[in-house]
């Protein structure tokens, strides 16, 4: 199982259960909380009706007296109330009235006058100056019929002369009850799902930011220059440095073999060839034949030192920590480059000219920028025949750079196409060695550098194209 997968679960689950264990809190609630309010009201209303009652029963006249009265014209049209969508039409209290025996001289609903009532709890307790409450069903079997009694005494002078008791049914609160338990389990369901997408979010925030880390990971095994992603928590950077650390030294390493490996392997020939003239040489050979050999002991050692200078060069600039950034005109970077090859070109015979150049500021390394433009031009130079044209232009294309250098000279073998960026790798030029090979892969460096790249194809009829793109 995925660790996304498992972490959603047991977020999920934690959040669950708590609010199982909330909502039974709630909804268990509801119903005690419900009856308390409605007995307070209760209360309230039996203390009211008991002065009511008190008048009646001074006036020895309860069957007709202000209570009866009101009870006769309570229910004779409807209310007509709406409570937050719960419609109330008639009154549910049901309300009886007893002497200080306990016996009933009023019922609102008409049935228990003459019956004693004393041993009734919420009659019991009143007439023994107590609060007297009780909860009786009306149908013994049917726990759904149970109606609450909250009792008020009524008082003369002092003394109980009677208890008036209010009651109402459970079955009046149902509505009530199953709304809010209704209400409750619907707001935690909707908790429920926002927790779950509060998860589905975190879940895919570590799934993405491990998936970067992972795609990190990969490029640098398959040789990419791929950048450290930026994470979104502290530990998830740490983990991101501790990656790039270990990448570092294991580049570091695997640089110095192959370094070491490539230098020995160029520098056998010239050494070679060093070795094999100066064993002539110690034969004694005639002048005109030690000149030569000196001649090519000369131009061996020069290649030796420009192999050496090329590779410092190239390690300087794949070990570097990062550029030195700043605004760069690239109309001008690039006529600079092209005034310092422009006595080479006259020299040759070659005719170096700039066509239309885009005006435009980018953020660079005007140094190493720079340094390739000078190996371009180098490369177009040496393979350029005199008499020839190498030209340069520049243009903005989307969100890049780009500066196309074009000659018409030989242009590249077929076989050659696929291997001119590897490091040592050169061609044969017409009228001097070959070059140490390093030229173009500094060119592809700089360029991977500023998030760019760089492209050779030939051209038509003869000639090749390099097209060395800068991001803005």
């Amino acid at each position: 199982m995925r660790i996304g997968l498992r972490l959603l679960l047991g977020y999920f689950l934690i959040v669950a259960v708590a609010g199982y264990f909330v909502l039974s809190i709630f909804v268990q609630e509801v119903k005690p909380g419900v009856r308390r309010a409605t007995e307070g009201t209760l209360v309230d209303t039996a203390n009211l009706l008991a002065q009511i009652a008190r008048l009646d029963m001074q006036r020895d006249d309860v069957a007709h007296g202000q209570l009866a009265q009101a009870f006769t014209q309570l229910n004779q049209r409807p209310i007509g109330a709406n409570i937050a969508g719960i419609r109330k039409d008639r009154s549910e209290y049901h309300v009886y009235l007893t002497d200080a025996r306990g016996t009933v001289i009023f019922d609102s609903a008409g049935q228990a006058v003459g019956q004693n009532y004393s041993r009734w709890n919420d009659v019991y307790l009143t007439l023994r100056g107590q609060y007297g409450a009780r909860s009786t069903r009306s149908n013994p079997q049917d726990e759904n019929s149970s109606v609450m009694y909250v009792a008020a005494p009524v008082r003369e002078q002092g003394n109980i002369i009677g208890v008036l008791s209010v009651g109402k049914p459970n079955s009046t609160m149902a509505p009530v009850i199953k709304r809010s338990e209704r209400r409750i389990l619907w707001a935690g369901a909707l908790l429920l799902g926002i927790a779950l997408l509060i998860g589905l979010g975190f879940v895919w925030w570590i799934n993405r930011s491990i998936g970067r880390l992972v795609r990190y990971a990969d490029g640098v095994s398959q040789g990419e220059s791929a950048p450290l992603p930026t994470m979104g928590s502290h530990e998830l950077t740490q983990l991101a440095q501790a990656l790039e650390s270990m990448r570092m030294k294991l580049e570091g390493k695997a640089y110095i073999e192959q370094y070491v490996h490539t230098l020995t392997h160029e520098l056998k020939s010239p050494l070679a060839a060093i070795r094999g003239a100066a064993e002539l040489l110690q034969e004694l050979p005639p002048p005109a034949t030690s000149r030569r050999f000196l001649t090519n002991i000369e131009q061996q050692s020069a290649r030796i030192q420009q192999l050496v200078d090329k590779l410092l060069v190239q390690a300087r600039l794949e070990s570097r920590p990062g550029l030195e950034l700043a605004p760069l005109a690239m109309a001008a970077l690039v006529r600079q480059a092209v005034a310092g090859k422009e006595a080479q070109a006259a020299q040759r015979g070659v005719v170096l000219q700039v066509d239309e150049l885009e005006a435009i500021t980018l953020t660079g390394d005007g140094l190493l920028i720079s340094q390739a433009l000078t190996n371009l031009l180098d490369n177009a130079l040496d393979f350029t025949p005199p008499g020839g044209v190498v030209s340069l232009c520049g243009e903005r294309r989307e969100s890049h750079y780009l500066i196309t250098v074009s000659d018409n000279g030989s242009g590249i073998p077929h076989y050659a196409l696929g291997k001119v960026f590897e490091r040592f790798y050169s061609l044969a030029r017409a009228d001097k060695p070959k070059s140490s090979g390093l030229g173009l892969n500094f060119v592809q460096e700089v360029a991977r550098l500023h998030r760019g790249g760089i492209q050779l194809h030939n051209r038509q009829p003869c000639g090749v194209i390099a097209v060395f793109t800068l991001s803005l």
